[in-house]
C-alpha cells in the first residue's frame, strides 16, 4: 500500500502523489509567538515531525517549511501590556518554541521564515490580487473581496458564503465593501510597527503572511499544508482563497491535527490550563511526553489527564527497557533491517500511529521472550526492528537527543557505580545479603536503580 493521507479539502483519504516525483513539499503553520508554548501547540509539531520522518523514510526528498508569525494583534497587545517593544515579545517566545520543539525531538525545518521578513512578497501578492479584481485598497487598508470569489470561497471548510459571519478583523469595518471581506493589510495605527507599501504604511494581515511565505519557499503549487483543525476557518480558508485567486495552485493536500483538551475545554492560556512545556518535562521525561503526544491518531482529539500521561510514560519505559537490555547482548544493530510490514501499512494508512505503536509493542513482547530464552539471533532481529520503527517515530531511546541530562558525566558515574557494584557482588558472594542490600539502597537513594540480570547487575538513573 502506498502512502494515503486524509485531505480536509476532499473530506476523504487520498493517495499521496507529489507535484514532483521523489520530492515532497510540506508547509506547517507554526507559532504565533505572543506566549510560550503549551503541549497543545507542540502536538502539531510532533505530529508533523512524524509525517516528515515517514516521508523521508519512504524515499522522498522533503522540503519542510514551518513559519513564525512574529507580528500579530495578540503580540502587539501583549507588548503594550508589558510596556516593551513588540519584537521583544516575539523574540522571547520564538526562542521558547524553538526550545520546546528541540526538547521534544522535532527535527529542525528546512526553512523557518518569519512573517516580518517577507513584506516584499506580500506586497507583490496584493498587487496581483488587485489587478485581478479580487482585492481593493480602502482607508490605508487592503481587503480581499470575497464576493469576487464567491463560487470558490468556503470550499475548504465546506461552508456557504451566505451563512458566514463578518470577518471582524479590523477596528473600523466601515471601509469594507462587504463585512465578510478580510484584511490583507492593516493601515498604520499609533504605536504600532509599520512597513511601507504603495497603499500607505501599515502591517500585514495574518492570512496574507502564510500565503506569501509558503509559495516563496515551496513554489506556487506544493504538496501538503498542515496545521491544527482550529485553523481550517478562517485562516486556511482565506489562505487558499487569496492564493488561488492570485493564480497559484497552492496546496494539493490539507492535513489538520486534532485539538488537545482538558475535559470539554480547548487548551488556552485564558483558561489557566496551558500546561507549558518546561512544566510538563518536570512531570515526565521529554521522550515520554513525545510518546504521549504521538500515540493517538493525529486527527483525533486528546483529552489530557495526568493519569493518561503517566500511563504513556510507563508504556514507553517498557519499550525502552527491552531496547536497553537487548543492547547489552547485541552491540551492533542492523540499521538497514526492514520495517515490519504491519508497521509500514499503518503509517501509510493516513499516518496511523496507534496501529504502528501496537506493532512496536508486539515486537517488544517477542523480544522479551527471546531474551528470556537466550536466543541471540532472534534478539538481534527484533532489536533492529524495534529501533528502526522507533527511529521513524522519533522515539529511539538510544538516539542522541534522548540521552539523559548530565550524560557527559556518565563515564565518571559508571566508574563510581562499578566500584559499588563490585562491593555488592563481593558481599553477595560471602552471603552477606544485608550489606549487599544496603549498597543497593544507598545507590537508590542517590537516584541509581540496580537490576540483577542473567548477565550481571545493571544500573540506570531512576525516574
Amino acid at each position: 500500500m502506498s502512502l494515503h493521507l486524509y485531505d480536509t479539502s476532499a473530506r476523504a483519504i487520498r493517495e499521496f502523489v507529489p507535484v514532483q516525483a521523489g520530492r515532497a513539499s510540506l508547509y506547517l503553520c507554526g507559532a504565533t509567538v505572543q506566549a510560550p508554548p503549551h503541549i497543545g501547540h507542540i502536538r502539531s509539531g510532533v505530529n508533523f515531525d512524524v509525517l516528515r520522518r515517514w516521508l523521508t523514510r519512504s524515499g522522498y526528498d522533503v522540503t519542510f517549511c514551518r513559519n513564525v508569525t512574529d507580528i500579530d494583534d495578540k503580540i502587539i497587545r501583549v507588548a503594550a501590556a508589558e510596556g516593551v517593544p513588540w519584537f521583544v515579545v516575539a523574540e522571547r517566545n520564538q526562542r521558547a518554541f524553538t526550545w520546546a520543539y528541540d526538547t521534544l525531538g522535532c527535527l529542525p525545518p528546512t526553512v523557518e521564515p518569519r512573517a516580518t521578513g517577507h513584506v516584499p512578497e506580500m506586497i507583490v501578492l496584493m498587487e496581483r490580487l488587485i489587478e485581478r479584481g479580487h482585492a481593493y485598497a480602502a482607508g490605508g487598508d487592503v481587503y480581499f473581496n470575497v464576493m469576487s470569489y464567491e463560487q470558490e470561497y468556503g470550499k475548504l471548510s465546506n461552508q456557504k458564503l451566505a451563512n458566514m459571519r463578518p470577518a471582524a478583523d479590523t477596528d473600523d469595518e466601515s471601509c469594507k465593501a462587504d463585512p465578510r471581506d478580510f484584511a490583507l493589510w492593516k493601515g498604520e495605527k499609533p504605536g504600532e510597527p509599520t512597513w511601507p507599501t504603495p497603499w500607505g504604511p501599515g502591517r500585514p494581515g495574518w492570512h496574507l503572511e502564510c500565503s506569501a511565505m509558503a509559495t516563496k519557499y515551496l513554489g506556487p503549487t506544493f504538496d501538503i499544508h498542515g496545521g491544527g483543525i482550529d485553523l481550517v476557518f478562517p485562516h486556511h480558508e482565506n489562505e487558499l482563497a487569496q492564493s488561488q485567486a492570485a493564480g497559484d495552485g497552492f496546496a494539493r493536500y490539507w492535513m489538520h491535527n486534532g485539538m488537545l483538551k482538558i475535559g470539554a475545554e480547548k487548551m488556552s492560556k485564558s483558561l489557566g490550563n496551558s500546561l507549558l512545556i518546561p512544566d510538563m518535562v518536570q512531570k515526565v521525561r521529554p521522550v515520554e511526553l513525545r510518546y504521549y503526544l504521538a500515540t493517538p491518531h493525529y486527527r483525533s482529539a486528546i483529552d489530557y489527564s495526568e493519569e493518561a500521561l503517566l500511563e504513556a510514560a510507563a508504556a514507553y519505559q517498557r519499550i525502552e527497557g527491552f531496547v536497553t537490555r537487548a543492547a547489552e547482548v547485541i552491540h551492533d544493530v542492523d540499521a538497514d533491517a526492514p520495517l515490519p510490514q504491519a508497521f509500514v501499512d499503518a503509517l501509510n494508512d493516513d499516518l496511523g500511529t496507534p496501529q504502528a505503536l501496537a506493532v512496536v509493542h508486539e515486537v517488544v513482547r517477542e523480544g522479551n521472550v527471546a531474551l528470556a530464552k537466550g536466543d541471540k539471533e532472534a534478539v538481534a532481529r527484533l532489536l533492529a526492528e524495534t529501533q528502526n520503527m522507533l527511529d521513524v517515530l522519533g522515539l529511539d531511546p538510544r538516539a542522541p537527543q534522548w540521552r539523559e541530562a548530565g550524560s557527559d558525566l556518565k563515564p565518571v558515574v559508571d566508574a563510581l557505580v562499578a566500584v559499588a557494584l563490585e562491593q555488592r557482588k563481593a558481599a553477595r558472594a560471602r552471603k552477606d545479603y544485608a550489606a549487599a542490600d544496603a549498597i543497593r539502597d544507598q545507590l537508590a537513594a542517590a537516584g541509581i536503580v540496580v537490576e540483577d540480570t542473567p548477565h550481571g547487575a545493571r544500573w540506570e538513573l531512576g525516574r
